[in-house]
């Protein structure tokens, strides 16, 4: 696997093909391992309510469409709405932003054992649970977390090689 980093960017070479993503430092690798399970439900909730919103929506034609609007803070709540809909749907785009630095650096976990410390993190459990369901001590599975992150944060920062 080829990659390099030019001006923030990250380019991998990946089975022939160039994937280009934006560097993330240790501390947003951290983060977002940290946050990623709600951020997953939270997409996957949003997804499935604004399933069909907006069906049946029809634009004004006619005389109604060449009348002038209305200037200034409207209080119509169905606009309202909209507005904080299109909010809600930006903050999902930014966690699936997020979500997808982690889901494009898991290529690089090639450790059994740290790829299974990985899964169970994305999937919300406590270093408790993990370090009981794999027989190991707490700081081993906070060690291997580390090492996790330095992986996934060291490509970003790797000169070209091949």
């Amino acid at each position: 696997m080829t990659h390099y980093t030019l001006f923030g960017v990250l380019f991998i070479l990946y089975k022939g093909v160039y994937l280009m993503k934006e560097a993330a430092s240790k501390q947003e690798i951290e983060a977002i391992l940290k946050d990623y399970h709600w951020m997953m439900n939270s997409i996957r909730i949003l997804r499935d309510s604004m399933k069909g919103a907006g069906e049946g929506l029809t634009a004004r034609y006619g005389e109604d469409s060449d009348m002038p609007k209305a200037q200034g803070v409207t209080s119509d709540p169905v606009y309202k709405e909209s507005v904080r809909r299109e909010k809600r749907f930006k903050k999902i785009a930014e966690y699936e932003q997020k979500v997808q630095i982690i889901q494009d650096r898991m290529c690089l976990i090639i450790d059994d054992r740290e790829f299974e410390v990985l899964h169970w993190l994305l999937e919300g459990k406590s270093y408790r649970w993990i370090a009981f369901h794999m027989g190991l001590s707490d700081r081993h599975v906070r060690r291997i977390r580390d090492s996790i992150i330095d992986q996934m944060s060291q490509m970003s920062q790797l000169p070209k090689t091949s």
